[in-house]
């Protein structure tokens, strides 16, 4: 059975999806630049830096690989 998600782990998203928007404007790359670099959908990224979905480690490791950065990068906000 899945579980309902808490309002803790909307922001937790909120957190993830601005540390990915962050780390992409840092590297100058635009939604669009970044779909065909992570073969993900525009849509599909813009919806997880709002924090809106929540996403598999693949599509992380995906995001990482076309930002050239570690997965662990994404982690490294304020609680």
């Amino acid at each position: 059975m899945r579980r309902k998600y808490t309002e803790e782990d909307y922001e937790f998203l909120k957190k993830l999806g601005n540390r990915i928007r962050e780390l992409r404007e840092q590297t100058d790359l635009s939604q669009a630049a970044l779909e065909i670099d992570s073969k993900m959908s525009k849509n599909q990224v813009g919806r997880i830096e709002r924090g809106e979905i929540s996403t598999s480690v693949v599509n992380l490791n995906l995001i990482a690989q076309a930002l050239n950065v570690q997965i662990r990068d994404f982690f490294d906000f304020p609680n």
